[in-house]
């Protein structure tokens, strides 16, 4: 399966990943991008795990809005090359997860699937076109689970102090 260049950083303390699963999650939609607007469009593309702490001074830099949230995705510039930057916070996947008795793996690789359907061109700012949005993810979630593309990432929980 053909793969484009992909830059992958966990910044996070206590998320463990494998690189080549994640490799594979981005290959595996990049496969059927034509499922999706054509997909994120050609190009360098770079992956980044934070902490809520992290994306949130990301947020409040790039975005004026200083709260924590669960995908940031920064559009790139295809012409030369770089298709974008989809930041992702592995504590909000962490904590939805659990409220909601979700798969953290799941979760997390649900918020890879949002960035990278953003820079295929999808929006989720108004109901209809969260709508649109909220279908792509399901359709895109359902062929990875067929691939057998959900990455397994460990996240240890926090260390309590005494």
């Amino acid at each position: 399966m053909p793969t484009r260049p992909l830059d992958i950083l966990n910044s996070h303390p206590r998320l463990r990943i494998d690189k080549k699963a994640i490799v594979y999650v981005i290959a595996t939609l990049d496969a059927h991008a034509d499922k999706f607007r054509g997909g994120c469009p050609a190009g360098e593309l770079s992956l980044a795990f934070m902490s809520d702490a992290k994306l949130a001074q990301l947020h409040a830099d790039f975005l004026d809005d200083p709260t924590t949230t669960d995908v940031i995705t920064f559009e790139g510039q295809p012409e030369f090359g770089v298709a974008g930057e989809i930041c992702v916070s592995a504590d909000t996947a962490a904590a939805y997860a659990k409220e909601n008795a979700r798969d953290f793996s799941e979760e997390l690789t649900l918020y890879v699937v949002h960035g990278w359907l953003h820079l295929a061109g999808y929006d989720d700012l108004q109901p209809a076109k969260k709508r649109l949005m909220r279908a792509a993810e399901a359709r895109a979630m359902k062929l990875l689970q067929a691939a057998e593309a959900v990455p397994s990432f460990d996240f240890k929980p926090a260390s309590k102090k005494t």
